[in-house]
């Protein structure tokens, strides 16, 4: 099953077994010198929980907060320890059965989100759901240190 949300009126879906809720919208405490992926920290239930920036890792630009802005709290594993991380979705859509198999690659011609954030997408009546991989998506960004 995925749980659908819209970013930039595009259709995206993640996995709900990793999906813990969906909260209206919090203003994240800024950490200083973070990285802007993981630009912030919210109390969820007494979890310290990162904010990770989604749009800025599929190229999108920045929005203003609407009525229907969300966040989705979900877990993710992330250098082996599972994790609670957070991001903001412009609306939630629906929780759908979807067949996997019938995944199709998304076109790199036309699709302006980076490749290696992408499982593919399925389609959904009239739309195109655009699976996101998590484990890549939500991956730190590895720091390279010079000597």
């Amino acid at each position: 099953m995925l749980l659908i949300f819209r970013l930039e009126g595009e259709s995206f879906g993640v996995s709900v077994d990793s999906v813990q809720e969906i909260l209206d919208p919090q203003d994240p405490t800024p950490v200083p010198n973070a990285d802007p992926f993981a630009y912030g920290l919210i109390n969820v239930r007494g979890v310290v929980v990162p904010v990770i920036d989604v749009r800025r890792r599929l190229r999108m630009a920045p929005v203003d907060r609407k009525d229907t802005t969300r966040m989705i709290v979900l877990e993710h594993e992330i250098d082996g320890k599972m994790t609670k991380l957070a991001f903001s979705a412009d609306a939630v859509d629906t929780v759908i059965e979807a067949d996997l198999t019938a995944l199709e690659k998304v076109p790199d011609l036309g699709a302006s989100w980076p490749q290696s954030y992408l499982r593919g997408a399925i389609r959904r009546d009239d739309d195109l759901v655009v699976l996101l991989d998590t484990q890549t998506l939500f991956a730190p960004v590895m720091q390279s240190t010079a000597a």
